[in-house]
């Protein structure tokens, strides 16, 4: 069955010219269309990885009609991407020349990365040609700013109503002793020592009703939006750290589904008709309940949630992977960066079948109808075959059980892009600040 596979895999892979390549991302064109196309990564320090998603992005936004860019990342951070590529009013990110700089914790080599500035550059060139209601913007998925989240609801207020920037701080107050490690909150609650859910929910009520009277404010509605949302951070983000105690499960599914809510609001926010571009880890991407992820430990990811509340016809999700090459990883959760060889791909995972096609990089198409009926068949006969995760931390001393999981690869993804050998993103530093925000945020995995 594996050497008819392997047979199948070669046959209808279909060989990629380079990144660099003009006609690179117009491969991807059978897959534009749908509301939400999530484009996944095997690991957030592989450079292919970035580069093949900024190209198929920049075609999706220019020929296909696209305008949100979601990645999983902070919301306030990506915010000031968002503010520079579609020349907002407002603090615009370090890439101008100016002081605010997004993305400076932990881990900072997965967003402050030269393949990155270069689609961000890229964005703000071609918004620059548009009309303000036709750009596209870049927007964070994640659920880890809950000081910064805090201080933009309160500064938000102190412009529309101080009274009401007053009572924020006093509510987020019970918070503030926590923000610089919000992962002793959670040991706290768990303690009986401190639960400041109640005056958060209240806060997040209140500005919701007075959303009409705020929208007048300020630019439409846009930067009330922005500070729903960050209340919606600092809600979610409070029961966050209070499931890390109790369940690595709950806590995971909690943090996917603020993400998939962040998406719904965004698309609430915006035109019917509007259609998005996900960027976050294969694990996230990718259907959770066709790997370990949801078949052992009940969670579910941003991937399975879109395919459930939009449809499967209305989702495609690619997913990246490789062989060997390097990779920009940490050791262990705030050490600095290095770039570190990965280890060439077991016998038993998938990323072995598709090194064994000797294509050294190819598109792999799993839609049902589009796919070889044969080829899947065999796919979902496969029932042991691994999968690798690579997230911010790599422990290849480890690797079976740090970074591999049974995935069933056919329902996972609508289509699987392939690099046989990599290399490591051209992070914009290397020595990573010492902060002591989120220590446990996603250990021990790191995605």
């Amino acid at each position: 069955m594996a050497a008819q596979l392997q047979q199948l895999i070669a046959g209808a892979a279909r060989p990629l010219p380079e990144i660099s390549d003009p006609s690179f991302a117009s491969h991807f064109d059978s897959f534009a269309g749908p509301k939400v196309i999530l484009l996944g990564d095997g690991s957030h320090g592989t450079s292919e990885f970035y580069s093949a998603r900024a190209e198929i992005t920049k075609r999706l936004i220019d020929k296909h009609g696209y305008s949100i860019v979601a990645v999983e990342a902070d919301w306030p951070d990506a915010e000031s991407i968002d503010r520079y590529v579609r020349q907002r009013a407002g603090p615009r990110a370090n890439i101008g020349g100016t002081k605010i700089e997004p993305f400076k914790r932990f881990p900072t080599w997965m967003w402050r990365n030269r393949e990155m500035q270069e689609l961000v550059e890229w964005m703000r060139d071609h918004n620059a040609k548009l009309p303000p209601e036709k750009r596209a913007g870049f927007y964070g998925l994640d659920l880890y700013s809950m000081g910064t989240s805090i201080r933009a609801v309160i500064d938000y207020l102190d412009r529309v109503d101080p009274d009401m920037g007053k009572m924020a701080r006093r509510r987020y107050g019970c918070l503030q002793p926590w923000v610089d490690d919000p992962s002793s909150y959670g040991l706290a609650s768990l303690r009986g020592m401190e639960n400041c859910e109640t005056q958060v929910i209240e806060m997040l009520r209140e500005l919701l009703e007075r959303r009409l009277e705020y929208s007048r404010e300020e630019h439409d509605g846009e930067e009330f939006h922005s500070s729903e949302q960050n209340a919606f951070v600092v809600r979610d983000a409070e029961k966050y750290y209070k499931a890390m105690y109790y369940s690595s499960a709950s806590s995971w599914t909690l943090r996917d589904t603020h993400m998939f809510e962040t998406l719904r609001r965004l698309f609430h926010h915006k035109p019917a008709d509007t259609k998005a571009i996900i960027w976050a880890h294969n694990s996230h991407c990718g259907d959770a309940r066709y790997t370990s992820m949801g078949i052992r430990r009940n969670e579910v990811n941003i991937g399975q949630l879109c395919r459930e509340n939009f449809g499967r016809e209305n989702v495609a999700i690619l997913g990246c992977g490789t062989h060997t090459g390097t990779v920009a990883a940490a050791h262990e959760w705030d050490d600095d960066m290095e770039v570190m060889n990965v280890n060439p791909s077991r016998t038993d995972s998938w990323e072995y079948l598709a090194h064994n096609t000797g294509i050294p990089s190819f598109l792999l198409d799993l839609r049902p109808n589009k796919a070889d009926p044969v080829l899947r068949s065999a796919i979902a006969a496969e029932t042991s075959r691994l999968e690798r995760f690579i997230g911010v931390i790599y422990r290849p001393d480890t690797e079976r059980i740090s970074h591999y999981s049974q995935a069933y690869l056919h329902n996972q993804f609508d289509g699987y892009i392939w690099f046989d050998v990599t290399k490591a993103v051209q992070p914009l530093e290397k020595i990573q600040p010492k902060t002591p925000l989120g220590s446990d945020e996603t250990y021990p995995f790191g995605y």
